[in-house]
């Protein structure tokens, strides 16, 4: 047996290796992928006039990411039949059938990446899963393709010709052989398993875009890394890709609750701010804290003293006594995924976090754009693997010019063995990059350290209170990483003329009843500093992440027009909300009020400030309050939906 193991291993490197014949043959739709990029930007070249060289080739390189992930897609019934370890695989019928499911398979793949050559220029995106429900009522679709067909028969040329060069090399590449010499059944059978357990390890590390544990599966948002504008995307993509990633997803349908004059007295996400004479030239932070939910800050819980709360938080609560912060403050979002575009570019998680559909390709304005248009300079964050989260693609797609992830770290260690610098060290290095921009800048960094699997670095074990959560040392841990930040920057030149923004990108564990609530969940600090006192103040009204960008403007007094979802919140005479999505509903904070609206009906009304616990359903019993909420609510998916559709997420 032992022999037979030898044998079957040292066939390993022959041509005619089984495996080694999949693998060319794969190779060769990776190649005719690429190929399709390339004539995708030449048929569309003149919606590109800003190109670099350089440019085209980071996105050329960026694609073969996604080339991957679409290709091993496309032949997974293909690649799953030749993981069979069984020898029949070898048989010529066998061999055959697989013959044409391959070119069959990825004949449609080609041919959709060929279609996107035209219709591109129709939609500005690649096309996306949502092409199949926007076709599936037309009457005379079967008219539709050969009417395509004529007016694009270049096209179909070309996708005929891909598909010849296809068959040519497929049949080119020697047929898999089995050595004559191997006739030991079983041990072949455990062989085949044992590289099929192999190459499905491969196959997922490559569906999902990569093998870290911080990485999520590979989106269309994550094309943004690769680019310098959205309309970029497209050619960083590919269509089998934007499909296959579309396929789950609900898209957003067109909503006409109200005439357009109606939609706008109700709600209208676009803001005319009041021209002030002169800009405030303040440097402005952002801190975007993982999973520092309220519950773990005692400023906001002093009501629970009483029952021996314990807060984690003692820097940051000294920073609260000194600013401006709300006591009724809300994610928007339930995933780190939701919180960037709420805090940077004010766009709400609803229905789908904003960088996963297929419209995060769309133009925006944020934070990073408006006041690098000013002048400032501007820069992202985050201690983890570069790309993790796909927090590189967005931050860039938002408008930040630099990017410092764990690539740029320039010190060995400091790694936490999962997710990124632990965050004393990553907060020390922000602090000394930050004395070298120029004035002002705006930046944000996302924190990493408290996230799961709760650990702190080993100096420290034992050091900070274990509460009654694993997370809470880590928030310690963190909240004494921002004492030593703040220790070091308030010696710099640009601390006093700085704002301080804090807040977290969704909460976490929970041990309290009201935060294990729908409220509770979406709870999250929103404060602001600045070091000489002059914002300290307890509000006692609402605030979201999608207020930060707004608020941030608004203090500067920048006066432009400019879109944002969620409010300026130094302008008292704005009603106060708050809105959020979870499973499948709509959340609508109003005064004293959650309203919970699933698209048709509402489903529920609370008084979330006095039932802490949402036990109490108001429904049917406030219909004023109910009728002025649904309708606020209404308005909101109308604007959100149809802009999100229409691309029309700036003033451009």
């Amino acid at each position: 047996m032992f022999a037979s193991f030898k044998a079957y291993f040292s066939d390993i490197s022959y041509k005619g290796n089984l495996y080694f014949v999949a693998l060319r043959r794969l190779f060769i739709i990776m190649l005719i992928f690429s190929l399709c990029r390339l004539l995708f930007l030449l048929f569309n070249l003149d919606f590109y006039p800003h190109l670099t060289t350089g440019g085209v080739l980071k996105m050329f390189l960026g694609g073969l990411r996604f080339d991957t992930t679409a290709v091993l897609y496309t032949n997974l019934l293909y690649i799953t039949c030749y993981l069979i370890p069984f020898q029949f695989r070898y048989n010529e019928g066998y061999q055959k059938v697989l013959k044409y499911l391959f070119f069959v398979t990825n004949g449609i793949a080609i041919g959709a990446n060929c279609a996107d050559f035209a219709y591109f220029r129709f939609t500005l995106r690649r096309t996306t899963a949502t092409v199949f429900s926007e076709f599936k009522n037309e009457e005379n679709f079967g008219s539709l393709i050969p009417q395509f067909i004529a007016d694009y028969w270049y096209i179909v040329l070309i996708w005929l010709a891909l598909i010849a060069v296809v068959v040519l090399f497929y049949g080119k590449i020697r047929k898999p052989i089995i050595r004559k010499n191997f006739n030991d059944q079983l041990v072949y059978f455990l062989n085949g398993l044992v590289l099929m357990l192999i190459s499905v390890t491969l196959i997922v590390g490559g569906l999902r875009g990569g093998f870290r544990h911080s990485t999520r599966p590979i989106t269309l948002s994550n094309a943004g890394q690769y680019v310098k504008e959205p309309l970029e995307i497209a050619i960083v993509l590919n269509t089998p890709f934007a499909i296959y990633k579309t396929l789950e997803i609900e898209s957003f349908k067109r909503i006409n609750y109200f005439s357009d004059d109606d939609l706008e007295k109700i709600y209208s996400p676009v803001h005319h701010p009041v021209v002030a004479d002169t800009m405030k030239r303040d440097n402005v932070v952002i801190f975007i804290l993982e999973s520092f939910g309220r519950e773990y800050i005692e400023s906001y819980n002093k009501h629970l003293l009483a029952e021996g709360y314990q807060g984690f938080t003692p820097f940051l609560d000294s920073i609260i006594g000194n600013g401006l912060f709300f006591k009724y403050s809300f994610a928007n979002g339930r995933k780190s995924i939701d919180a960037m575009p709420s805090i940077i570019a004010s766009i709400p998680m609803m229905v789908e976090p904003y960088i996963t559909t297929s419209y995060s390709g769309n133009e925006i304005n944020s934070i990073a754009s408006i006041l690098g248009e000013e002048g400032y300079h501007t820069s992202f964050f985050h201690g983890a693997p570069n790309g993790s989260m796909g927090f590189q693609a967005f931050s860039n797609v938002a408008g930040f010019r630099e990017y410092y992830g764990m690539n740029e770290y320039p010190h060995s260690g400091g790694f936490d063995g999962m997710w990124g610098i632990w965050d004393e060290e990553f907060f020390q290095f922000f602090a000394d990059k930050l004395n070298d921009f120029p004035q002002p800048f705006c930046t944000a960094i996302f924190s990493v350290s408290s996230h799961h699997p709760f650990k702190v670095p080993k100096r420290y074990e034992g050091v900070f209170s274990e509460g009654t959560l694993p997370i809470h040392k880590c928030i310690a841990y963190t909240d004494y990483s921002l004492r030593l930040f703040f220790e070091k920057v308030s010696a710099m030149p640009w601390f006093q003329n700085t704002l301080f923004v804090f807040t977290a990108d969704h909460a976490n564990q929970s041990f309290y009843p009201e935060y294990k609530t729908l409220a509770g969940g979406f709870s999250v600090p929103v404060v602001f500093y600045k070091p000489d006192g002059s914002l300290q103040c307890e509000v006692n009204d609402l605030a979201q992440q999608i207020d930060i960008m707004p608020t941030i403007l608004g203090y500067l007094g920048y006066s432009k027009p400019f879109l944002a979802f969620g409010q300026n919140l130094f302008d008292e005479s704005q009603s106060r909300i708050v809105m959020n999505y979870s499973n499948g509903a709509y959340n609508l904070f109003q005064n004293d009020y959650l309203l919970i609206f699933n698209g048709s009906e509402t489903i529920g009304l609370y008084n979330f400030k006095t039932d802490k616990i949402l036990s109490n359903n108001l429904l049917g019993t406030m219909p004023e309050v109910e009728q002025n909420m649904v309708l606020k609510i209404k308005a909101i998916i109308q604007q959100y939906n149809n802009r999100m559709i229409d691309n029309k997420l700036t003033l451009n």
